[in-house]
């Protein structure tokens, strides 16, 4: 069973840009509530989707220079990455049905 991967600023190239598989990549904080709405669905999306998509998690507050880097402005912010490149980004809480057909849009 997958678990979404914590990426710090120190990690994120290795984990995600580097990454042989697509990543959505969550950029989060504790106090965020939309955020804490949505870490269970990416949770199951980890699970589902084990070993054709990575989700990473990127706490804002812990790693400025990599949300500096997306121009992180709002959360939960989560950005689709593939074979390194930016891909497509989506800013809020989705349901799940929403998150879903964005990551097979992203896997297609």
């Amino acid at each position: 069973m997958s678990k979404p991967v914590k990426v710090t600023d120190e990690t994120f190239e290795q984990e995600v840009l580097k990454s042989t598989t697509p990543v959505v990549v969550d950029f989060w904080a504790a106090w965020c509530g939309p955020c804490k709405m949505i870490a269970p669905i990416l949770e199951d999306i980890a699970t589902e989707y084990d070993g054709k998509l990575k989700v990473a998690k990127v706490d804002v507050d812990a790693n400025a220079k990599v949300a500096m880097q997306f121009r992180i402005m709002s959360i939960p912010s989560l950005l689709f990455f593939k074979d390194g490149k930016l891909v497509e980004q989506v800013v809020g809480a989705l349901p799940k049905a929403q998150l879903m057909k964005k990551v097979d849009q992203v896997l297609a």
